[in-house]
């Protein structure tokens, strides 16, 4: 059995100012992000944590940092956020006003098209991710980790592992540094047993 602590990261201006769509734009974290990092490791203090890993994105690597408590932090870019196309730097109603069907096209069958009209399929983004995670699997099989990573692919990863259509993916609601808890059975097979939770 594998536990994950998975976390999104700390908020970022990107987020303060209308969800802006922030994929692989590389920001800071806020004074209340900061904040959000700092309460998480107050949570998870006493828990024992074997690895943690984070996005190579400095929001998340940041936000692994101080809730384990200034740690080694291993980066993957398989854990990076989603690559928006198009969309990148702009709020939903902004890029639906200059191409709704690129978006229509994408919340009805993510697995297929590219957000953004140029950025990667949903397909893609959960093959990355299952890479990830399944190796995980096999190398801290018995052990917790820590993952910080991004709110597009931490929703699309578990829809896709609890058997969701990729397209309810955001039914998902996964809140800046809050702690989603996860367990993973030798063959893979994923229980989500905390979301966004304050332990």
């Amino acid at each position: 059995m594998l536990k994950v602590y998975l976390l999104r990261h700390g908020e970022t201006a990107y987020n303060a100012d209308g969800n802006r769509y922030c994929g692989r734009t590389d920001i800071e974290l806020t004074t209340k992000g900061l904040r959000q990092a700092k309460f998480v490791f107050e949570q998870l203090r006493d828990t024992k944590i074997d690895e943690v890993y984070a996005s190579p994105l400095f929001r998340a690597k940041r936000t692994a940092e101080i809730a384990s408590g200034e740690r080694k932090v291993i980066t993957d870019e398989r854990l990076i956020e989603i690559d928006f196309g198009s969309w990148e730097g702009k709020t939903r109603e902004e890029f639906i006003a200059e191409d709704a069907s690129l978006w229509e096209n994408w919340s009805n069958e993510p697995e297929k098209f590219k957000a953004g009209g140029s950025g990667e399929s949903g397909a893609e983004i959960i093959d990355r991710l299952n890479s990830f995670y399944d190796e995980m699997i096999s190398k801290h099989n018995g052990k917790t980790i820590l993952v910080v990573g991004h709110n597009g692919v931490n929703r699309l990863f578990m829809a896709g592992r609890l058997g969701m259509p990729l397209n309810n993916y955001r039914q998902l609601a996964q809140e800046n540094s809050s702690i989603t808890l996860l367990e993973f059975d030798e063959a893979g097979v994923m229980t989500l047993k905390l979301l966004n939770s304050k332990i």
